[in-house]
């Protein structure tokens, strides 16, 4: 297996002295910025109601975390939280789009927010409304002249383009659950697709009839990326350690963030959606694992 967990896992765990993350952090996004990681994570109280924390590192390992939330729910999107932070940095703009996933009494919504310091947030849009829809990235470039971006309507990852991040089409899917496989039941994306020389590579979460969820990857086109042109037959990791097998929610690891340094992949994941732990591989033993498998 390509990726190695780090040996201070988990790196980062909730603070029973501070009521907004007492209970979970989990299912984080970072982005590795100006020599620094920034991430940004979901956190829970006894409330459940989710807000997304801030945390900076030099090395990826040690955060510091600021005390009070970063985003909180303020929209009739998000009364019942914010979740699943993706950070995708746009080179050509200078600026940062977080997608998210709202959550309310009207059910959840995929949603998208902007800044140019990481700092300060500002929402753009919800990509679709009134539909069971959410793990929606942001590609770091341009597909064809349009924003592109994965979405998931159950139970496979699809596609989506815009304009300006306000007006979507939504496509239809890329990836598919298999038949007894591991990713059988329904498959969902991970960080934002990294792009290498030849292809778009894609780290995604699924589960299987026994909801216990692992981690896996594709190539996709450069140019075309609903074209699937390679797809592990394995995953690469799965919950073995305590913390990933017992928490919140038992059995799961789950990734919003795969930033890269010196070729290196740092996978920030989520343990039972209680904890976060990180995990490393460089990029070309990845692509050989998809390859091969």
């Amino acid at each position: 297996m390509p990726f190695v967990r780090h040996p201070a896992n988990p790196i980062l765990t909730p603070d029973p002295l501070n009521p907004w993350e007492a209970l979970n952090v989990f299912n984080p996004g970072v982005v590795f910025h100006n020599d620094l990681f920034h991430m940004f994570y979901r956190a829970q109280g006894m409330d459940y109601v989710s807000h997304i924390g801030y945390a900076v590192s030099k090395d990826g390992i040690q955060f510091n975390r600021l005390r009070d939330p970063i985003i909180s729910p303020t929209s009739k999107f998000e009364k019942r939280g914010i979740e699943d932070p993706r950070i995708t940095f746009l080179a050509e703009e200078n600026r940062f789009i977080m997608a998210y996933t709202a959550y309310s009494d009207l059910g959840i919504t995929p949603m998208f927010a902007e800044s140019d310091n990481l700092i300060h947030w500002k929402r753009i849009s919800p990509m679709v409304v009134g539909e069971d829809n959410k793990d929606h990235v942001l590609f770091p470039r341009k597909i064809q002249g349009q924003y592109f971006s994965f979405h998931r309507r159950p139970p496979s990852i699809c596609y989506a383009m815009s304009p300006d991040l306000i007006n979507w089409e939504l496509h239809d899917a890329i990836l598919n659950p298999r038949q007894n496989h591991w990713d059988s039941l329904r498959v969902g994306a991970g960080g934002v697709p990294i792009e290498t020389k030849e292809s778009w590579l894609v780290i995604y979460h699924a589960y299987d009839t026994k909801h216990v969820y692992r981690l896996g990857a594709c190539l996709l086109d450069l140019e075309e990326p609903w074209r699937v042109l390679h797809r592990s037959e394995n995953f690469f990791m799965e919950p073995t350690e305590l913390w990933e097998q017992k928490g919140d929610v038992p059995n799961v690891v789950f990734s919003c963030a795969n930033p890269i340094i010196n070729q290196k992949i740092y996978l920030y994941y989520a343990g039972a959606d209680r904890m976060i732990g990180l995990a490393t591989a460089l990029v070309q033993d990845v692509i050989d694992f998809v390859k091969n498998q």
